[in-house]
């Protein structure tokens, strides 16, 4: 049995006056009711401290966050306390790059906060079953794999006026590309940014988009607009959110949601040095765990795939071509077929199959339909397949004429 609550010191110092120069000193512990691990720890005090080594010492541990400095404490608030939407784990990761050595345990920093009434207890929400579906579209593994575009959505500045930001991101590194509030969400405004974009960056394998508009139109081809027919041209892949779906863009979304609260919050106009300040921060300063605590600026690069302006026409190789009008029609065995508008200016081309039942019709790597030699009718395809035409190649504009619109509608 353990040591007699009433003679604890007496039973201590006798077991270890004997435990030196004992012969069995299992034989003795079992005789005291201890194990040879205690048994060896009160020897080893006799032999260092003598009697005095017998007290039993204080539990309390060496260190916690109550025993940090007060200029240690001082320092983790005012870090909060200049960014309030921070949490602990990135409070800490901004104190070790401004003060050198080993800083403090997470747990340290949240407890800190939370004494000084700068946390927020996390809210979980219960995740909603899609039915099994996942989004489509593919997860980025290197930068510039898929860029994501959205509007923020608009808010009243101070003076009423209307504020209604574009972002722009890399889903890869984090990294916002831009973030501009733009006059309108019309297509040549959307098209002027992206063609700043491209020619600092180079241009994306994908970029990932909602339905609205400029980036997709509900009533087009395959959901096809004039700005995601100059993308699929430039030899960009589009990716789309399910309708009703914001979670298939969920860090895009993510990020929205600290604009609107550092920035819509503080009713923020159309000051573009304010939204750029805000960006530059949020790119070389806000580490991300999902990064390994890294700063997006540390891990984004530019593109491998240089912007040369937007091609003149689609070279199909073999494939015959008709022009798409402006209407977004084509002319076909003396027949005017309708297409879509938002190709008006392009050229698609035509391949017959070997059936001679059907001719196929492909605008850039994308099949968009067949058209019926002995009607004339066009009949577009439902979804977009994995598929592209046996030779395309884009035929790049004169310097000249780089930000001149659409081609040319002269058939």
């Amino acid at each position: 049995m353990p040591w007699k609550e009433t003679q604890k010191m007496d039973q201590r110092i006798e077991f270890a006056m004997k435990a030196i120069g004992c012969e069995s000193f299992a034989e003795l512990c079992a005789q005291y009711g201890i194990s040879r691990k205690t048994g060896y720890k009160w020897r080893e005090r006799f032999v260092t401290h003598g009697i005095g080594g017998m007290e039993e010492e204080s539990r309390r541990p060496h260190g916690h966050s109550e025993a940090l400095a007060e200029a240690i404490v001082c320092r983790i608030v005012r870090l909060k306390q200049a960014h309030p939407h921070w949490g602990p784990r990135k409070i800490r990761e901004l104190y070790a790059r401004k003060h050198p050595g080993v800083p403090p345990s997470p747990s340290s920093f949240k407890r800190v906060l939370e004494r000084a009434g700068l946390t927020e207890p996390r809210k979980f929400r219960r995740r909603a079953s899609d039915g099994g579906r996942l989004a489509t579209g593919r997860k980025a593994a290197a930068p510039n794999e898929v860029w994501t575009v959205d509007f923020k959505g608009w808010w009243h500045a101070k003076d009423g006026g209307r504020v209604d930001p574009l972002t722009v991101r890399d889903e890869y590194s984090r990294m916002i590309l831009e973030m501009k509030c733009v006059d309108n969400s019309r297509t040549s405004t959307v098209r002027a940014c992206f063609e700043e974009l491209f020619e600092r960056h180079g241009l994306p394998q994908a970029i990932r988009s909602d339905n609205g508009t400029p980036f997709a139109s509900s009533q087009g081809l395959l959901g096809l607009s004039r700005l995601s027919a100059w993308w699929l041209a430039l030899g960009i892949d589009l990716e789309r959110n399910r309708p009703g779906c914001p979670q298939d863009n969920g860090a895009h979304e993510r990020m929205h949601l600290d604009i609107r609260r550092e920035l819509e919050a503080g009713r923020i106009g159309r000051d573009q040095p304010a939204f750029d300040l805000w960006r530059h921060q949020y790119n070389t300063q806000r580490p991300h765990e999902a990064l390994g605590m890294a700063v997006p600026a540390a891990i984004y690069h530019p593109s491998t795939r240089p912007y040369h302006g937007t091609p003149q026409q689609l070279d199909y190789g073999a494939m015959g071509t008709r022009r798409v009008q402006v209407l977004g029609t084509i002319r076909y065995q003396g027949e005017h077929i309708a297409i879509s508008s938002a190709l008006g200016g392009w050229d698609v081309g035509l391949a017959p199959q070997h059936s001679g039942h059907q001719v196929e019709v492909w605008f850039a790597k994308l099949l968009i339909g067949h058209i019926d030699p002995k009607t004339s009718s066009f009949q577009p395809v439902r979804t977009a397949p994995p598929k592209a035409p046996p030779v395309l190649r884009a035929l790049p504009l004169r310097s000249s004429a780089r930000r001149t619109g659409n081609p040319t509608t002269t058939p």
